[in-house]
């Protein structure tokens, strides 16, 4: 955890494959500042595997929390998720107005092939599939 500073967001999206937690991780491990990743919280809850919405939510709002919390502490935090959706991007926008912190989005993208190879490989928290990927590909607002 960073040291009381200036607050800090900024937010990773992408679809599942894109490199977004290898970019978030190196990030967050740079600068000193805390990375929140949607699979690890889904794994943290109890939810590997499930994609459906009402997970997504509970993920996401459990995420927001989290977030919440690390501005009031005056931290730098990288968030990556997908954010495929409007209404699951808003919320961080949100907040990091409420903590009058700076917010950044970056939007990490891979060619399709690429992806399809790395969702075919085990990850660590991940276990979304090319099935997934297409399905929030064709989900992406």
């Amino acid at each position: 955890m960073s040291a009381k500073t200036s607050p800090l967001l900024v937010l990773v999206a992408g679809l599942p494959g894109a490199g977004k937690t290898a970019f978030a991780s190196a990030l967050a491990e740079k600068v000193g500042g805390r990375h929140l990743n949607t699979d690890i919280i889904r794994a943290a809850l109890g939810l590997r595997g499930q994609y459906d919405e009402k997970s997504k939510q509970k993920i996401y709002r459990e995420m927001e929390q989290q977030t919440a919390n690390a501005l009031d502490a005056g931290e730098f935090v990288v968030v990556d998720g997908t954010f495929y959706r409007k209404q699951l991007r808003e919320p961080y926008q949100k907040l990091g107005e409420k903590a009058n912190a700076p917010v950044y989005w970056l939007l990490i993208e891979a060619p399709e092939d690429i992806i399809r190879q790395r969702v075919s490989q085990k990850r660590a928290y991940s276990e979304a599939d090319f099935a997934v990927y297409l399905k929030i590909r064709d989900a992406w607002e």
